[in-house]
């Protein structure tokens, strides 16, 4: 039995003891933000273990703390400074447990980068007795042929997203049916080993237990699809500070991920560069004035620039809001081509439903849903994650998809693969063989 598998386990285990205990924190690493909730949870005995569980609302749990800071050591969404990275951390949970009065030590993370790879994989097994059971579905999960990924890469997720039994097909749960022949799909995810160990460490550094690992790609889609676009097939595309995660979901599973290593800071960067001005300034600007679609007014519209360089002339410059969506034009729809390549290589063309879901931080910019639906096709919505209970209203902008869907990855998990007993001599040794060592010592 490998490390990994059993690491996955035992945070599935402290998720569970600390919903128990009624509180957890949920806590999204991201480039240009770090955001903490602190969810309450009531009747946590009450809910569901299976699948996705009731959509937000009846979701089981309030937000108690909500907190954000600006992020610190955070690059491409992987931590590249871990004192300052860790430092921030300290702040938005500091400040998420202030607001919520009571002390959380388990965290449920989400980062973006880390270069993560999709693998589809399919086993079959024949049913020992008249119904499946549990040990059936551990036994045609350990059958699937996991693929050689490389040293340097740790898997994320590993969710059964479909079952068949003899000849039916579509089967979310199979166990407790009558048949003979049972066959899954997986989807798989791995990432850059190193970019987890170090968010692992992170969060041990700042003295709280690591109860739950995702990837914001899929907590985004969770979050930002709304029930049918998640049953009916559509992609959701989470344009965050340093990254813009994709995601594909079909059948209220995620069927892809993957991830452009450009967001809303190299359009921010870009500002800078072409205007001359501090990356704060040009972070301002972009908020209050940015654009990706000029008309004639926008030639007369003038942007203070301001400035504290003491040079008067050029603390006095004015741009045109037509130079200024010049400047960042370019950047967004280079990042959206890059999502547009992304979904082509995955074969989102192929799906019955082609919808397409915008979100995160840098999804704001006036504009971009035109732009968007004329580089990835008509169908495309801005998304904002759905309503939770007690969210503050400051946190139910687009920019927190990722958090919010943590929150209900942490209330309802869907199946893992280690959420089965599978027995250790079809564990696929090939496949998970790396011991993760850090996770020993870290543990």
């Amino acid at each position: 039995m490998t490390d990994l598998y059993q690491s996955q386990r035992m945070m599935r285990q402290m998720r569970r003891a600390a919903m128990q205990r009624g509180v957890i924190a949920i806590l999204d690493v991201g480039s240009s933000k770090i955001a903490c909730l602190v969810l309450r949870f009531d009747g946590a005995d009450q809910m569901r273990e299976d699948g996705v569980g009731p959509m937000a609302g009846q979701s089981g749990f309030r937000v108690i703390g909500a907190a954000t800071t600006r992020s610190r050591g955070v690059r491409f969404g992987e931590i590249d400074a871990m004192a300052e990275t860790e430092r921030a951390i300290r702040t938005a949970v500091q400040a998420a447990q202030k607001m919520a009065n009571v002390r959380v030590d388990h965290v449920i993370a989400c980062f973006s980068g880390a270069h993560p790879r999709s693998y589809g994989l399919a086993g079959e097994s024949q049913v020992e007795g008249s119904h499946v059971s549990e040990q059936d579905v551990a036994r045609v999960l350990a059958s699937c042929d996991v693929p050689d990924y490389g040293a340097g890469r740790e898997v994320m997720h590993a969710q059964p997203v479909n079952f068949a039994l003899d000849h039916r097909s579509g089967l979310g749960d199979p166990r407790g049916h009558v048949g003979q022949r049972l066959a899954v799909d997986l989807h798989l995810l791995t990432v850059d080993a190193a970019s987890v160990q170090n968010l692992v460490y992170c969060i041990k550094r700042c003295d709280l237990e690591l109860a739950g690992i995702a990837s914001s790609a899929y907590v985004s889609g969770v979050a930002a699809l709304v029930e049918d676009e998640q049953e009916l097939g559509a992609a959701c595309i989470d344009m965050g500070g340093g990254s813009t995660g994709v995601s594909i979901f079909m059948k209220k599973h995620m069927i892809f991920a993957d991830a452009v290593r450009l967001g809303g800071d190299h359009v921010t960067r870009d500002i800078a560069a072409g205007l001359q001005v501090p990356h704060a300034v040009a972070e301002r600007i972009k908020t209050f004035y940015g654009g990706v679609h000029a008309t004639g007014m926008d030639d007369r519209e003038m942007i203070e620039i301001g400035g504290d360089s003491g040079d008067w002339e050029k603390d006095r410059r004015q741009v045109s809001r037509t130079e200024l969506i010049g400047i960042m034009r370019p950047r967004v729809e280079e990042i959206l081509e890059e999502a547009r390549g992304l979904l082509d290589a995955a074969g989102f063309d192929h799906l019955p439903s082609q919808q397409i879901v915008l979100t995160g931080g840098a999804s704001q910019i006036p504009g971009l849903d035109g732009l968007a639906a004329r580089i990835l096709g008509q169908n495309v919505r801005l998304g904002r994650p759905l309503r939770v209970q007690g969210l503050p209203q400051a946190a139910t902008g687009s920019g927190f998809a990722s958090a919010v869907g943590l929150a209900l990855f942490a209330a309802h998990p869907q199946d893992e693969w280690w959420d089965f007993e599978i027995p250790a001599e079809r564990y696929p040794a090939r496949s998970l063989k790396r011991a993760m060592r850090w996770f020993k010592d870290n543990w």
